[in-house]
């Protein structure tokens, strides 16, 4: 059971990940594209490109792998980026009951204009 108590940061991959890939393949992808440290106290989450699956991968003395799929919808996943974003825990928690949780804000920033 995924336990979010010992866990110190949350990972997300932007971007899609082929998640025909096992646990090997997810830490060389940490390593390599991520050039984060698998063995961390961390969640690094993965999605596939339909957006309605999950991988999460999680070291505990050991790795775990948690698979979940979502049936009537599509989950709100950052794209925009290549590296990892990291994420609260409460924030986790959204994505995996379907909200979204913006990387960029929708809105421009107001710049001063003269009017004179």
């Amino acid at each position: 059971m995924l336990n979010l108590n010992d866990i110190d940061k949350v990972y997300l991959a932007c971007g899609v990940t082929d998640l025909r890939k096992s646990i090997d393949g997810l830490v060389v992808t940490v390593k390599n594209q991520l050039k984060l440290d698998p063995f961390e106290k961390a969640l690094f989450v993965f999605c596939n490109r339909q957006q309605n699956r999950l991988k999460i991968l999680h070291f505990d003395e050991g790795f775990w792998l948690y698979y979940h799929r979502i049936e009537n919808n599509k989950i709100k996943w950052p794209i925009t980026k290549e590296e990892a974003l990291t994420v609260n825990k409460e924030e986790l928690s959204w994505i995996l009951k379907g909200y979204e949780v913006r990387t960029t804000s929708k809105f421009q920033p107001v710049t001063q204009k003269n009017i004179y």
